[in-house]
C-alpha cells in the first residue's frame, strides 16, 4: 500500500473523530422559518424548491435557498443551469491562497431569491457528514444567525442514513421538515425514513416536526396521498406529471412565476409551507408501506422461503455428527 493511501486513511480517521461545534444557543434576533426539505434523489426537490423560493420572493418574502446535497444541483434550475460555486470548494481554494471566504464568494441572487450550495468532499476522499457540518460552521462565521430572512429552505438528500444529512433534525436547526415524494415505493420509503428520524429525535427531546408532503409527478394513482393519511401529515401540494412541466424544467425554466399557467399551484404551496404546523408523524412499518400498493405491483405477495444447508452445499451434503463434547451427568 502506498504512503499516500496511508496518509489519506489517517486523515479520514482523524476527520471522522472531529466533533461539531456546539449548537448556537444565543437568543434569536428575528423570526425566521428554517425548513428542511428531504426526498429521494431525483424526485424533484430542486425543481420544487427553485419554483417555491421564486414564488415566495415575488410575494415579497426574503428567501434563502441552501443546497445541502453533495451533487450541488439545488440551485441549477434557479440559475438557468449555471453551476453555483460551493462553500466547501471555495473555502479550500481560499485557504490555499491564504484568503478569507466572503459572502459574495458563495451567495448569489436572482429576482429576489438568495441561494448558495454547501457542496461536498471529493468522491472517496471525505466524509459527507463532516462536509455538511463544516459548511454550516462556515456559514455561522459568515454571520448566518444575524442574516435577515423570512424563510431559509434547506435541500437535503434523503437517501443516505447519515448523521450529517440528519443534522437539522438531530440538532433542532430547523422548525419543521417537508418531504417530497411521488406515487412510487422508493420515494415513499425515503419519506417514511425521514418521518422515522423525526419521531426518533422527538423521543429524545427534539422539537422538529413534519409539516407535510409535496407530491411531485402526481399521476393520480393515490399512493402518496394514502401515505400522508397513514402517517398523519398533510399534502401541501400535488404537482401533476405534465409534459409542459417536464419540458420546461428540463430546460431550466422557472414555472412558478406570478401570472403563469402554474402560478396558482405554487402560490398554494407557498401559503401551505408558511402556515403548516410541524406535527409528529406516525411512521409505517415495512409491511404497512407495502400495503399502500397493489401486491402485484410491488411483489408484496412473495413468500419468504427459508434456505437449508442442503440447498447451499449441493446434492452431496450429508449431516455430520456434532463435534460438541457432551459430558456424562454427575
Amino acid at each position: 500500500m502506498s504512503s499516500v493511501t496511508l496518509l489519506d486513511q489517517r486523515r479520514l480517521r482523524a476527520e471522522a473523530q472531529i466533533e461539531p461545534d456546539p449548537v448556537h444557543t444565543a437568543p434569536p434576533t428575528k423570526t425566521t422559518q428554517i425548513i428542511a426539505i428531504y426526498g429521494k434523489g431525483g424526485i424533484g426537490k430542486s425543481f420544487t424548491l427553485s419554483n417555491l423560493s421564486y414564488m415566495m420572493a415575488q410575494q415579497g418574502k426574503k428567501v434563502l435557498l441552501i443546497g445541502c446535497d453533495p451533487k450541488s444541483d439545488t440551485t441549477s434550475l434557479l440559475f438557468g443551469g449555471k453551476s453555483c460555486p460551493t462553500i466547501i470548494e471555495t473555502s479550500s481554494k481560499k485557504k490555499l491562497a491564504g484568503e478569507e471566504v466572503r459572502i459574495e464568494d458563495v451567495c448569489f441572487m436572482r429576482d429576489g431569491v438568495f441561494a448558495m450550495e454547501l457542496g461536498g468532499p471529493e468522491v472517496g476522499r471525505g466524509c459527507g457528514r463532516r462536509g455538511i457540518i463544516y459548511g454550516f460552521e462556515l456559514m455561522e462565521k459568515l454571520g448566518f444567525h444575524e442574516w435577515d430572512f423570512d424563510y431559509v429552505l434547506l435541500d437535503f438528500l434523503g437517501d443516505v442514513v447519515c448523521g450529517g444529512f440528519g443534522l437539522p433534525i438531530a440538532r433542532d436547526m430547523c422548525q419543521k421538515v417537508i418531504v417530497v415524494g411521488s406515487n412510487d415505493l422508493q420515494s415513499l420509503y425515503v419519506a417514511n425514513n425521514v418521518c422515522s428520524a423525526v419521531e426518533y429525535f422527538r423521543k429524545l427531546g427534539g422539537n422538529v416536526g413534519v409539516a407535510g408532503i409535496v407530491i411531485n409527478k402526481d399521476d393520480g394513482t393515490g399512493e402518496a396521498s394514502a401515505f400522508a393519511d397513514a402517517v398523519g401529515i398533510p399534502v401541501l401540494a400535488a404537482i401533476p406529471a405534465h409534459e409542459d412541466i417536464r419540458r420546461k424544467s428540463a430546460n431550466y425554466q422557472i414555472i412558478g412565476k406570478p401570472g403563469s399557467e402554474w402560478a396558482p399551484l405554487f402560490e398554494l404551496l407557498a401559503s401551505n409551507v408558511a402556515e403548516a404546523p410541524p406535527v409528529r408523524p406516525k411512521p409505517l412499518t415495512s409491511d404497512g408501506l407495502l400495503g399502500l400498493f397493489k401486491p402485484e405491483d410491488t411483489g408484496a405477495a412473495v413468500v419468504l422461503q427459508p434456505a437449508s444447508q442442503a440447498d447451499l452445499r449441493g446434492a452431496n451434503y450429508a449431516v455430520k455428527p456434532s463435534l460438541e463434547v457432551i459430558y456424562d451427568a454427575v
